[in-house]
Parts: structure tokens; C-alpha cells; sequence
């Protein structure tokens, strides 16, 4: 399958997202945002076109909204002062953020093709193609950005995979989809954006039971006491209220989502952000998520949950 386009190609905006769907059979109706807050994160993502996404992207076509883990191969990179070194970090970076996706999918547990999963919060749509690539299945996507949406669903449509995956305007709080019709869900770093409890009330609405959801994402450490300095700038940087380990976990319990897997990945992302912050992509918030991860104050997890 060619993964091979260009953000240039696929670049979108929200005036052209009508014309988008109709193309790839996906619904033209665009809801309004139901607050402020909404409306905000909307108009966020609407506007968002960083480098950093975007340019990983084109490696290989795979458009993520999330960070790495893994090891760096040094090797891969080569010599600093060679005139290709920019390219092969720019690769090595999207590597590490496509195998952070890799191992998300790895905790859904088993999928057939018939099933159909969800991805909450699900951006340009990279993780959803991976599924589709993996299990054959149906994947849907929500997303509060138009633009994000037309994105994704244009990408599935060079893919010839629009019959299989599909990006929706809505609020992850209350998705489209009937009660118990689902066998997996997700959340990859999106979860910051909304209340816990209303979220996993509506991923154990869902899920069917039995059905899996995973999220992976950075929460402040409540051993720490607050949220450190570090977690309030990255707050500010993305405009969302970053949880602590403990609001998932409580926010999980009282959703009848019962967690099969805690995995600290705190270790396994840092080399990720070591890379980023010496490439041209930098956004200014890499030392943040450093300083924090070293002194204890965030930790990046992966909660893998069953529903009850």
C-alpha cells in the first residue's frame, strides 16, 4: 500500500471539509461546539499546522498528534555534520511516535474484522489507518476540528480505505455511535481536553462488554502534590487541564473500565524528546516536558481497561 503523499497535497482547511466528506461518503453535517471551551479547542486544532506534525507526517504518510517512545538508533542518524542528518532525524522522530501507536494498538487485545473500533480524539488520523492496516476492521474517529476531520478522511480516500475509516466532527463526550456496539476504544493524548468522568462514561456506553480501552498520556504525579510548574506550562502551551494518575484511575473505577495494565513509559519517551529538542522542529515546550519527566512531577502512562 503507498503511504507516499505530502501534508502540501493533503493540506486542508475547514471551508473545504464539506467537500471532503462528500467525497469519501462521510457525513457534511459539522455540529457547532456545545460551550466556550469547545468552541476554543476547535478553533485550536482548526488553526494548529506545526512543523513538528506536519513534516513527520510526510515520512510516510502516517499524520500523528503524539509523542514517542523507544530507544534512538544512532546508526540510522549517522553523522551529525552530513548534509542528509535533518531528514534521517525528522525520520528517527517519526519512527519513535509511530511505534508509540504500535504499542497502543498491542493492548487492544484481540480484534477481528468485523469489528469496529474507536479512536476518540483522533486528529489527522494515523493511528486509525495503522488499525485498519492491522486488523482489517472498521475504525472511527471524533475530533471537535472540521479541519482535522476533512484531513483524515481525505487521507483515507489516497489510501482507498474510505469505506473503512472515517473522521467525525463531535464531541468525544457523545459519539454518534449505539451502546454497546463497540470492541475497542482509545484515547492518544486527547484525554487532557475533557472531564474523566464523562469521558469514560461514554467509552463504557460504547464498548461492548468485555470491550478494551486504552489510553496513553501524560498525567501530573500525585506523590509530587500539585501540578509542578513544568505540567502548568504545558497546560497553558495546549490550552487543556492536565489529570493526575489518580483521576484516572478513580475516573476508571466509578465507569466500570477495569484497568488490566498500568505501564510507566516515563523512561521510554524521553529519548524522543532528547531528539526533538536538538531538531529544527523545536516549539519551545520540549524543556517542559523534560524537566518534568526528570523531576518526577509528570509521567507518561499507558492504562489498558476492560469494560465490566
Amino acid at each position: 500500500m503507498d503511504l507516499s503523499v505530502t501534508s502540501t497535497e493533503l493540506t486542508t482547511d475547514a471551508a473545504v471539509s464539506t467537500s471532503a466528506s462528500a467525497a469519501t461518503g462521510a457525513s457534511v453535517f459539522i455540529p457547532t461546539p456545545g460551550t466556550p471551551y469547545q468552541e476554543d479547542i476547535a478553533r485550536y486544532w482548526d488553526r494548529e499546522a506545526r512543523p513538528v506534525n506536519l513534516r513527520l507526517g510526510d515520512v510516510d504518510g502516517l499524520y500523528h498528534h503524539h509523542y514517542g517512545i523507544g530507544d534512538i538508533d544512532r546508526t540510522a542518524l549517522g553523522d551529525a555534520d552530513d548534509s542528509t542528518y535533518e531528514k534521517k532525524l525528522i525520520a528517527e522522530l517519526h519512527r519513535l511516535e509511530s511505534a508509540q501507536a504500535e504499542l497502543l494498538l498491542d493492548h487492544l487485545g484481540p480484534i477481528e474484522r468485523d469489528n469496529t473500533l474507536v479512536d476518540a480524539g483522533c486528529g489527522r488520523g494515523g493511528s486509525m489507518v495503522m488499525a485498519h492496516q492491522r486488523f482489517g476492521c472498521e475504525v472511527e474517529g471524533v475530533t471537535l476540528s472540521a479541519k482535522q476531520a476533512s484531513f483524515a478522511n481525505r487521507r483515507a480516500h489516497e489510501l482507498g480505505i474510505e469505506d473503512h475509516v472515517h473522521a467525525h466532527v463531535c464531541d468525544m463526550l457523545g459519539t454518534p455511535f449505539e451502546t454497546g456496539q463497540i470492541a475497542a476504544s482509545w484515547n492518544n493524548e486527547s484525554s487532557m481536553y475533557v472531564d474523566l468522568h464523562d469521558l469514560f462514561a461514554e467509552h463504557a456506553r460504547i464498548l461492548a462488554p468485555g470491550g478494551r480501552y486504552v489510553t496513553i498520556t501524560g498525567c501530573w504525579n500525585p506523590r509530587y502534590g500539585r501540578p509542578s510548574k513544568w505540567v502548568s506550562q504545558i497546560n497553558a502551551h495546549f490550552e487543556c487541564n492536565i489529570h493526575s494518575r489518580r483521576e484516572y484511575l478513580r475516573a476508571m473505577a466509578d465507569n466500570r473500565l477495569v484497568p488490566q495494565a498500568v505501564i510507566d513509559l516515563t523512561a521510554a519517551t524521553l529519548p524522543y524528546w532528547g531528539l526533538r529538542a536538538t531538531s529544527p522542529l523545536v516549539t519551545g515546550i520540549e524543556e517542559a516536558f523534560i524537566n518534568s519527566y526528570k523531576d518526577g512531577s509528570f509521567q507518561y502512562l499507558l492504562i489498558a481497561a476492560d469494560r465490566v
